[in-house]
């Protein structure tokens, strides 16, 4: 068995396009678990809290339910689920999972694959976040599921691993003449720009391409938001702020709160703005909720 391989093949629900994140989270939690305890398995009631919490985080809104995962990733080979009942999953429901006391674990061969080959845990950990999550957001999700990934590389995945354009970063800091199209920030190190970064509208690891109506030059901070959901991007090509981003503090109110509908800077004449199927993308997979109105004087 090539199990990176297999973790770049995992079977996902679809929908018009939603992107559903919940298996590669539940495979690379259980990955940082057997990575702290070989030996642990993971009994749903026990995990189910911190399950909730990723898939909160980290998959489109109003798509909270770790019982799906944990009982569907048994049909993908890396993973088994058995109860007091004997092996086999109960079924996705919550109550049989939690009535039956359902526990699940990596698969045996898998395990023992682990066991064997101790770079094998970094190289699966990599493809599953190159294939579903952006770069930006990967050492924070590792720190989520409690995985303390060496850098490894990252084997191909057949045909769906692509080739990333490195001429991108340029294109779009150009276009949008070296500033956070959100805040305007243009920090140089005498002629080298530092703290500005191309960032992709529809993920990269989501069929987004690399083209500058799929691109933003932002700040890192505004890039990091952006990939969360706290910001976003009207059909205007205004700023959107999340309703569910709270804060008390000088900072959150001067660098986010006050960016609401405030309009993008660039990108400068001659080059695309985002496109309209990239806007819309962001708005209904990665943005959390509602936007806000203006900040109060702006």
């Amino acid at each position: 068995m090539d199990w990176v391989e297999q973790a770049g093949k995992l079977r996902q629900w679809t929908q018009n396009g939603m992107r559903a994140p919940h298996k590669p989270l539940l495979f690379l939690y259980a990955l940082g678990r057997f990575q702290a305890d070989p030996d642990a398995a993971l009994a749903y009631s026990a995990v189910e809290d911190d399950l909730k919490r990723l898939l909160g985080e980290y998959a489109p809104r109003n798509r909270k339910s770790p019982n799906y995962p944990f009982h569907h990733l048994a049909s993908d080979g890396v993973w088994e689920v058995s109860t007091d009942r004997g092996p086999g999953s109960p079924g996705s429901g919550v109550t049989q999972l939690r009535t039956t006391n359902a526990v699940g674990r990596l698969a045996p061969d898998l395990q023992r694959a682990l066991r064997r080959d101790a770079s094998l845990l970094g190289r699966i950990a990599r493809v599953l976040l190159d294939l579903h999550f952006p770069p930006s957001l990967h050492g924070e999700l590792c720190e989520a599921v409690g995985l303390e990934l060496e850098l490894a590389e990252t084997a191909t995945v057949s045909a769906r691993r692509r080739s990333r354009d490195r001429q991108l970063r340029e294109l779009v800091l150009t276009a949008y003449e070296y500033q956070c199209a959100f805040c305007g920030y243009d920090g140089r190190i005498g002629t080298v720009p530092v703290g500005l970064e191309a960032a992709h509208v529809r993920w990269w690891a989501l069929d987004g391409p690399d083209a500058v109506d799929n691109a933003l030059c932002l700040c890192s901070l505004h890039h990091k938001l952006f990939d969360k959901g706290v910001l976003g991007v009207t059909p205007a090509h205004r700023v959107m702020v999340s309703q569910s981003f709270v804060s008390h503090s000088e900072a959150a109110r001067t660098h986010v709160l006050a960016l609401s509908t405030r309009p993008l800077l660039g990108p400068q004449p001659g080059n695309p703005r985002i496109a309209a199927e990239h806007r819309e993308w962001h708005e209904k997979q990665v943005f959390h909720g509602k936007p806000r109105e203006p900040a109060a004087g702006g």
